[in-house]
């Protein structure tokens, strides 16, 4: 089972004073069978929280964490952008973050029906090609 990781989970996991941080640590835990892939775009605003919130202290250790676990880097393609572009007109009035577009572009390329975050607005009103919805996990 694959799963495509949003920036608000990955920062819980990394972030002891995150309100999420030990349902994430639980999950990132119990999904050992599971490959935990990570948009390339989703790293710049990990950065961003982490460097806000950790300093720069915390940015080399979540930056470390995540090179020496088993993630799976995921690169966006023009033809992900072409999607993102469209999710971005049709949903227009939600104002979907551009993260999550192209985590939905990606996942609609890829067939992957699993999401997770804890950012789970734009992700529940989104309805994927692909599926009738995205799993959002961890489950709440």
């Amino acid at each position: 089972m694959m799963i495509i990781a949003d920036t608000s989970y990955l920062f819980a996991v990394h972030n002891p004073k995150d309100i999420n941080h030990e349902l994430a640590s639980d999950f990132a835990l119990d999904r050992t069978p599971v490959k935990l892939l990570v948009p390339d775009v989703v790293l710049p605003e990990l950065a961003y929280l982490a460097v806000r919130d950790l300093g720069y202290a915390g940015l080399h250790s979540v930056l470390e964490s995540l090179r020496l676990s088993d993630i799976e880097l995921l690169l966006l393609q023009m033809i992900d952008l072409e999607r993102v572009c469209e999710i971005a007109e049709t949903y227009s009035s939600a104002e979907f973050d551009m993260v999550d577009c192209c985590i939905m572009a990606i996942a609609e390329r890829l067939g992957i029906t699993r999401i997770a975050t804890f950012d789970r607005r734009d992700f529940s009103i989104f309805r994927p090609q692909h599926c009738d919805f995205f799993e959002l996990l961890p489950a709440a």
